[in-house]
């Protein structure tokens, strides 16, 4: 009986870990939100993406999110409302 009860944790945390990639991948998504959903700070997500993707592909995801307005929500709404005017 434990064991499946530590399965089941084992498999929610797996598939949670998943979803925080899956997310984090996606330049559209802010940490902000993922803080909202999971409870995860920005650094929290730096460490999970550094331990489960191959080196490459975290120093890829790195170069593409530093300094990504896109990727904080207070940046981004002052972004989008500078680009209302153009």
């Amino acid at each position: 009986m434990e064991f499946i009860k530590i399965n089941t944790i084992f498999h929610h945390m797996l598939r949670k870990i998943d979803s925080i990639i899956k997310l984090a991948w996606h330049d559209k998504t802010s940490f902000e939100k993922i803080k909202r959903l999971f409870g995860v700070s920005e650094k929290e997500v730096i460490k999970i993406m550094r331990k489960n993707l191959k080196p490459n592909s975290f120093k890829n995801w790195r170069k593409r999110v530093s300094g990504r307005k896109s990727k904080h929500e207070k940046k981004s709404e002052l972004l989008d409302k500078l680009n209302y005017f153009d």
